[in-house]
């Protein structure tokens, strides 16, 4: 049995550049780690104040910019003249998303449109009241209060009436909308 020879020290000695290659490659890697944990906690944290913050989203001042959508939408709906109909209808569109947009599309257009020219019918609404009574951050439900004064050729005297309404609003690239119209 032969036993190998004793090694000496310049046979243990390795070149030395694998060693600092070695912890070259290690600092490059923790550097890349720590910089993209600063740029994750950083997005985060910019996605959380800017997109997501739902307090942002459903607070007093996004719910009074729905509110008042709600009550532009709504007088824009219910409002309009035999004199400037077809600018009426259009104007009252442009508050309006959806199945909803569809429906009064096609209701002004079979029953509103004849009946407001044959009988000169003339309707004007007001909201007195409403409130936010649900938000989200893409949609909320608000109850308004409406009056609305209607005149035609077949009746001369204003005939005020007053009801309440659930509207549906959504967010659409970052307006609110009307998507549903339900008495109450």
């Amino acid at each position: 049995m032969e036993f190998p020879a004793e090694a000496t020290d310049g046979d243990l000695t390795e070149p030395a550049e694998p060693k600092q290659s070695g912890r070259l490659w290690s600092r490059i890697s923790v550097a890349v780690l720590a910089l993209l944990l600063v740029v994750s906690i950083g997005l985060s944290t910019w996605l959380y104040f800017f997109q997501y913050r739902v307090d942002q989203q459903t607070g007093p001042a996004a719910q009074s910019v729905a509110l008042q959508a709600a009550k532009d939408g709504t007088i824009a709906l219910l409002s309009y003249a035999p004199e400037t109909l077809d600018k009426d209808l259009d104007a009252a569109k442009t508050h309006l998303t959806g199945d909803f947009l569809s429906y009064y599309t096609n209701f002004t257009d079979q029953v509103v449109r004849a009946a407001a020219k044959q009988k000169s019918v003339k309707t004007t609404a007001t909201i007195p009241r409403g409130a936010v009574s649900e938000m989200q951050p893409g949609s909320a439900k608000v109850l308004l209060f409406v009056n609305q004064i209607t005149m035609s050729a077949d009746r001369q005297e204003p005939s005020a009436t007053s009801s309440s309404v659930l509207v549906t609003m959504t967010k659409v690239d970052n307006s609110w909308l009307i998507s549903s119209f339900d008495p109450v």
